[in-house]
């Protein structure tokens, strides 16, 4: 692949994914609309819901590439957590009431991931528990947000928004999602062509690059429903992005092709987890992410890269 193809494949996608994701973002207050719930719950579950990630990490480790199927998990959520939220926030402030208990669900997440990486290689019924552990964020999720108000304007908003055919509603999301899907597709393919000449490690190809391309679409998707004055859609995507990586691909991940845990994972990838996890969780703790947190977070991730960069 030439480097004017890639670069041609990678823009090609970002305009794919900010197109669906104006579709994605009406389906899914539609489908909130229709079924009474807030878009925050429409979201976690419906956007957050990553299927080329959980494609790459059951591909990779049917291969045995356990840096890459264990990458779609902690280098997903840590690139998430960092880059997606801070660059999101940094185009536009996110301000958003969460529960605390729903807060507390990422860096509970990032705890539990651990749980597969402890063995030699990860056993498969660990991949119970984090399937189980999802199952019941998301009933709690669910249970929690009913009569929550996430953004100041909600009764406005909801005032504003005209109402629309459940089938339409149903319609966008999936030709949201799925558009998403084709574009986060060209996105990777476009980035991986950029940087194949470059002879990188398996280690930063694993945590930092392969899930840089899968997810790069998610800062659009941080960033455009905030804009748009939907942040509650925002964070939605933030949470249920972060559980489905670290409880449910993971999860599918250590129970159908059970992949060998390289030490790096514990001492470097696990533990920037912890940290993303925990200050993301703190900025939203205090219902904003401003452009002093954006720095912070995407400084984070840079400097997580880096270390990779050194460490291999």
């Amino acid at each position: 692949m030439t480097a004017a193809f890639a670069l041609l494949a990678f823009a090609a996608g970002v305009l794919l994914v900010i197109a669906a994701t104006e579709w994605l973002l009406h389906g899914l207050v539609g489908i909130a609309a229709a079924a009474r719930v807030a878009p925050f719950v429409a979201s976690v579950i419906l956007s957050g819901m990553e299927v080329e990630n959980i494609a790459v990490g059951l591909a990779a480790g049917q291969r045995g590439s356990s840096d890459v199927a264990l990458g779609t998990a902690f280098g997903g959520a840590i690139f998430l957590l960092t880059m997606a939220l801070g660059v999101g926030a940094l185009i536009a402030p996110l301000r958003v009431d969460l529960p605390r208990s729903i807060v507390l669900l990422i860096p509970a997440s990032a705890l539990l991931a651990g749980l597969p990486v402890l063995f030699g290689e990860t056993p498969r019924w660990t991949g119970l528990v984090l399937l189980g552990a999802f199952g019941l964020a998301i009933v709690h999720i669910v249970r929690t947000s009913r009569g929550h108000d996430f953004v100041d304007d909600a009764p406005l908003r909801a005032a504003n928004e005209r109402p629309r055919p459940l089938w339409r509603a149903i319609a966008l999301t999936f030709a949201g999602i799925a558009v998403v899907a084709a574009g986060g597709e060209l996105v990777a393919v476009g980035a991986d062509g950029l940087i194949t000449a470059f002879g990188l490690t398996a280690g930063l190809v694993g945590m930092i690059v392969t899930p840089a391309a899968i997810e790069a679409e998610e800062i659009i998707r941080q960033a455009l429903p905030a804009r748009r004055g939907y942040a509650d859609v925002s964070a939605g995507n933030a949470v249920g992005t972060v559980l489905y990586f670290l409880l449910f691909n993971l999860g599918l991940v250590a129970l159908l092709t059970p992949v060998l845990v390289p030490d790096q994972v514990r001492w470097l990838d696990w533990p920037a987890l912890l940290i993303a996890s925990a200050v993301a969780a703190s900025m939203l703790l205090r219902g904003r992410v401003g452009r002093a947190e954006g720095i912070i977070l995407t400084a984070s991730g840079v400097v997580y890269a880096v270390i990779h960069v050194f460490v291999g």
